[in-house]
């Protein structure tokens, strides 16, 4: 079977891999100048954190997530399986409540339990929540290495194509375009993500840290060479243009909150993006003829696009199952 995806953002880099894994001859069709960069997925926190999720998600995330667990080492193998650790300031201990009662699969630390995960956090919280089976990934590298997986399997990956289904010749399309696929699916909403990356040799964190505020809550994510992504805001607006000085304040002061060291780092980069989701935040494929529309991952791209793929693979090119 030929088949075409378009949009090199993570769902269709993904969807590629599975489907090429099963024998189809894939092309992937992309509009911009390198894989990955026009898409939310390159603004992503790479979490790949079923159970913290769960706290506002519906279970299904937690189900059809946990498959990425296995999925992303096999692939990636920067994938850093270290869990998640959830803390709060001690006036708001509420809120380390809350989020217990709606998740699950963690064990509860005091203050000497988050100074053993995280020597550079002692006597900073007075307790926290810790998702041992949690991982996390560097997004960029990741697609870096989904798109030599598939050029490695003889996968043509074309750049700098602004593709429609509509003038695509192949057995079957495969469409992940995001947010611009808005126009076919009528009722794809957007929102709003922002993030800081930023660089610090005085703080060192072996896992993402989820921070939990009732204003401000937040998640730090530490990647290569001192650099963190810090992130979380979800506004619900489909505006693509640069991160608000609110957002910008809001994010460093709660960084700052976390560990003082946070005020000294470098500022390495701004980002915003605006991610695809449907009414109900769940990802859905949908078939309009020979089409497969990949879409509404929200905020759950890296942890959902697993999961999605197999779907549209199982469709297009089902396993055989024998006695």
């Amino acid at each position: 079977m030929r088949v075409s995806v378009i949009g090199a953002g993570v769902a269709g880099l993904v969807a590629a891999t599975e489907l090429a894994e099963r024998g189809a001859t894939v092309t992937v069709l992309e509009r911009g100048a390198s894989v990955g960069a026009e898409a939310c997925s390159w603004f992503a926190g790479g979490m790949l954190a079923p159970w913290c999720e769960r706290e506002s998600a519906e279970e299904a995330v937690v189900v059809r997530g946990r498959l990425a667990l296995d999925w992303w080492p096999r692939h990636f193998a920067g994938t850093v399986r270290a869990g998640t650790l959830v803390v709060a300031p001690a006036r708001d201990a509420a809120e380390l409540h809350r989020f217990a009662r709606r998740t699950a699969h963690f064990t509860s630390l005091d203050q000497d339990g988050v100074a053993a995960l995280e020597p550079d956090l002692a006597g900073r919280f007075r307790s926290g929540l810790f998702f041992a089976e949690e991982a996390h990934l560097d997004p960029r590298a990741a697609l870096a290495a989904l798109a030599a997986g598939l050029a490695a399997r003889g996968v043509d990956l074309r750049l700098g194509v602004d593709a429609d289904t509509t003038e695509v010749a192949a057995d079957a399309i495969v469409d992940s375009r995001g947010f611009a696929a808005r126009e076919q699916l009528k009722d794809l909403r957007g929102v709003r993500g922002e993030m800081v990356i930023v660089r610090s040799t005085e703080i060192h964190l072996t896992r993402p840290v989820r921070f939990l505020h009732p204003r401000i809550p937040l998640y730090i994510v530490p990647r290569s060479e001192g650099r963190f992504m810090i992130g979380a805001t979800m506004i619900e607006s489909d505006h693509r243009g640069p991160m608000t000085v609110r957002s910008a304040l809001e994010l460093l002061n709660a960084a700052y909150a976390v560990h003082p060291a946070f005020a000294e780092a470098e500022i390495v980069e701004f980002g915003a993006n605006v991610r695809p989701a449907f009414p109900d935040n769940l990802p859905r494929v949908t078939r309009d003829g020979d089409i497969l529309r990949l879409n509404g991952l929200y905020r759950h791209g890296f942890l959902l696009s697993p999961s999605l793929a197999q779907q549209a693979a199982d469709i297009l090119l089902p396993v055989e199952v024998t006695a």
